[in-house]
């Protein structure tokens, strides 16, 4: 299912060339899909976004290849290697050496090659575990990430750092927005590699088509979380291509918060789940709690459109769209 995505009023007008190639690595996620979809409504008919087995990036020689036959001009790097808290404890190896290589190998390319500006996507978690909240920009490196997802964290953080010295050293032109967590159109529904909001949706929604009495989630509940929909995200994303041209990190949220139990109150009534819902203390909250300060981007002009109950009753349609069509893996 596909929605009406929000852009901003002056893409018509955009500095990225409607001839141009743009390279949108990660195209079959999420964001990288919702970019794609988004480009090509507003005429943009040379892109390329190549699955794994045409570009890895964590591999150089294919990277090289890749650039050497089609010469981008615009690159979004957005493929990462991502995943809830579960995922990011049992495999840390993965989320720092596979995410930090992709960065190393994309950037490389884009300076060798002269693509005119790059957006390196980045993540709220760079930021320290106990960091003042909401979170602001200059925050950054001020403490300890956080444990549960450190490997994923360390490589954002390398990442970023990367891409300033590239602009210090050669004068790329690279974007670097800090986007809080992302959901929605193109999400997994998988229960071991989604994200809270997904992963809250699919439970809450088998459980009433099951019959169930009662859901167990993880912790306490008393984590609070900043949710963004994709189709803003990506609207923010393009309308920061225009406007930054240095790498100097922008926060890309919403600038609210909720706890994860109230999050899982609004999917509980708005899937029609009538019975309980038991919380397992035993199991990790994460960092108490991130909540992005978005004054930077609210003052280059730029708002969310989609507010959180509106994008749950949206993902509560595509997730049982998605699984009458068995396209939800079990």
């Amino acid at each position: 299912m596909e929605h009406a995505l929000n852009f901003p009023r002056d893409m018509a007008q955009s500095t990225l060339e409607k001839n141009a190639v743009i390279l949108v690595t990660g195209a079959t996620g999420m964001v990288g899909g919702s970019l794609v979809r988004a480009l090509r409504d507003h005429g943009f008919s040379r892109i390329v976004s190549p699955p794994r087995a045409e570009l890895n990036l964590c591999e150089t020689s294919s990277v090289e290849t890749y650039f050497q036959r089609h010469r981008p001009e615009y690159v979004f790097l957005l493929a990462a290697k991502v995943g809830g808290i579960a995922a990011n404890i049992a495999d840390p190896v993965g989320f720092l050496a596979d995410n930090l290589q992709m960065t190393v190998n994309g950037l490389a390319a884009c300076q060798r090659f002269g693509v005119k500006k790059t957006l390196l996507l980045g993540s709220s978690c760079i930021y320290p575990c106990a960091c003042p909240q909401p979170m602001r920009e200059e925050y950054l490196l001020t403490g300890p990430p956080e444990p549960t997802n450190e490997g994923y964290a360390l490589a954002k953080i390398a990442a970023l750092k990367l891409a300033a010295y590239y602009h210090r050293q050669y004068g790329m032109q690279i974007v670097c927005p800090m986007p809080c967590n992302i959901y929605g159109t193109g999400d997994h529904f998988d229960l071991q590699r989604s994200h809270v909001l997904s992963s809250l949706v699919r439970r809450f929604c088998d459980a009433c088509a099951n019959g169930l009495d009662a859901v167990t989630l993880w912790g306490t509940g008393t984590a609070r979380r900043e949710f963004m929909h994709v189709d803003d995200v990506v609207a923010g994303m393009l309308f920061l291509m225009d406007r930054k041209n240095a790498p100097d990190i922008v926060n890309l949220g919403t600038g609210v918060d909720v706890s994860i139990r109230q999050l899982a109150e609004k999917i509980s009534q708005a899937s029609g789940f009538q019975g309980i819902i038991n919380w397992d203390a035993t199991k990790p909250d994460g960092m108490a709690r991130k909540c992005l300060d978005c004054s930077q981007l609210t003052t280059l002009g730029f708002t969310a459109q989609v507010n959180l109950d509106l994008g749950i009753e949206r993902t509560i349609v595509e997730y049982k769209y998605l699984k009458d069509r068995g396209k939800i893996a079990a």
